[in-house]
């Protein structure tokens, strides 16, 4: 969560419900395409519903747009009911993943056009319309047109022109996916910096799990139309409440195995591979089935095979991928599975383990996460 909406809420003695989505439902003849979802959104926040095709993300977004009308359930917008509103008598602006810019008109008067059809004075149009190019740095670009535009200006542009209608809520569909991968990332970091010195409250439709990572305060993982979890980026990566959220955000190491050891303060997991010590309970019954999740950058390797009684596997090297800051390990164990490892590359001089090398993988006990679900 942000400073701003932190500090926001301490002040009202708790989170304010900026937006509240109550038990909405919606059906294409006999398809649930999304099935009594709640969320609530405070003012200020940047949201992310992250999920791949088909899950419901995006028709969750055109029902908060009012493109789509929900089957049940209500959407609530700054105290209002906003449920059967057309999109035109919402207080809401959408930027699609293609912009939807005016090929022949000016970067100032694609800004201007929502402005002009509300009947706005021509003073005040130029005055807002130079506070949005200031906003988004494009006021050396007023006079050109789109196609004299890199994809990172022109969403710029598109940006600029639904803030300059000050809607109370913003929603980005896909914003990033026109971009290549760096200019994905910068844009991302200029996206997010705009829409905090704003203080506009957004929700963002994506299937990237680092662009909603690095732009959003929340995250909800969706998955055949509901929501399997909803927290912070962090929550969400190092604490997944269950197998499908810890394998769909970044990489993993899946284990399954059986409860030996349950206390409130470690448990311990019997694997095919090796046993888990792990930091935490689980409030189990002995012998039941649980998966253990470990992610490759909590894994360090050491030369040779060490016999360690826990927290432990020994293998050899299979495959490996040196992406620059990091490099990327496949260690073969004995039982034919591979273990992903990921080793932060420091020492500029440093080798890597060669193809075939006998390596020991260990871990702390903090490392490991038990799924119950």
């Amino acid at each position: 969560m942000n400073q701003t909406v932190a500090a926001r809420a301490d002040a009202a003695g708790g989170a304010p419900d900026f937006l509240k989505i109550e038990s909405i439902r919606k059906e294409y003849d006999e398809v649930v395409a999304v099935n009594n979802v709640n969320l609530t959104i405070e003012q200020g926040e940047i949201f992310a519903l992250l999920g791949s095709s088909g899950c419901g993300k995006t028709t969750l977004l055109r029902m908060l747009a009012g493109f789509e009308v929900p089957t049940a359930g209500r959407i609530v917008l700054d105290g209002q009911d906003i449920t059967a509103l057309p999109p035109y008598e919402r207080p809401i602006n959408m930027m699609f993943q293609s912009y939807a810019l005016f090929p022949h008109l000016t970067v100032y008067d694609n800004i201007a056009f929502g402005l002009k059809r509300e009947g706005m004075p021509k003073a005040q149009i130029a005055e807002r319309v130079e506070q949005m190019l200031d906003l988004v740095q494009l006021k050396p670009y007023a006079k050109r047109k789109p196609h004299q535009l890199s994809g990172g200006q022109q969403q710029r542009v598109a940006l600029a022109r639904s803030l300059a209608k000050r809607p109370k809520l913003l929603l980005l569909d896909e914003p990033m996916g026109a971009l290549d991968r760096k200019l994905r990332e910068r844009t991302q970091i200029e996206l997010v910096h705009i829409l905090r010195q704003v203080g506009l409250t957004c929700v963002i439709v994506t299937h990237d799990q680092e662009e909603a990572m690095t732009m959003a305060d929340r995250i909800a993982v969706m998955r055949e139309g509901r929501f399997l979890q909803i927290g912070t980026p962090s929550e969400v990566y190092e604490n997944p409440k269950n197998r499908f959220v810890a394998d769909f955000i970044g990489s993993v190491n899946l284990f399954d195995g059986e409860l030996v050891v349950d206390e409130p303060h470690y448990c311990e997991i019997q694997t095919p591979e090796c046993l888990f010590h792990v930091g935490h309970g689980v409030e189990g019954k002995q012998g039941m089935t649980l998966t253990v999740a470990l992610r490759p950058e909590k894994i360090s390797l050491e030369p040779g095979w060490q016999d360690l009684p826990y927290n432990a596997v020994q293998g050899t090297v299979a495959a490996r991928s040196y992406m620059g800051s990091y490099t990327a390990y496949e260690i073969e164990l004995p039982s034919g599975r591979r273990l992903r490892v990921t080793v932060t590359n420091v020492d500029r001089y440093e080798e890597p383990y060669e193809l075939g090398v006998r390596v020991t993988a260990h871990w702390m006990p903090s490392a490991p996460v038990v799924i119950v679900e």
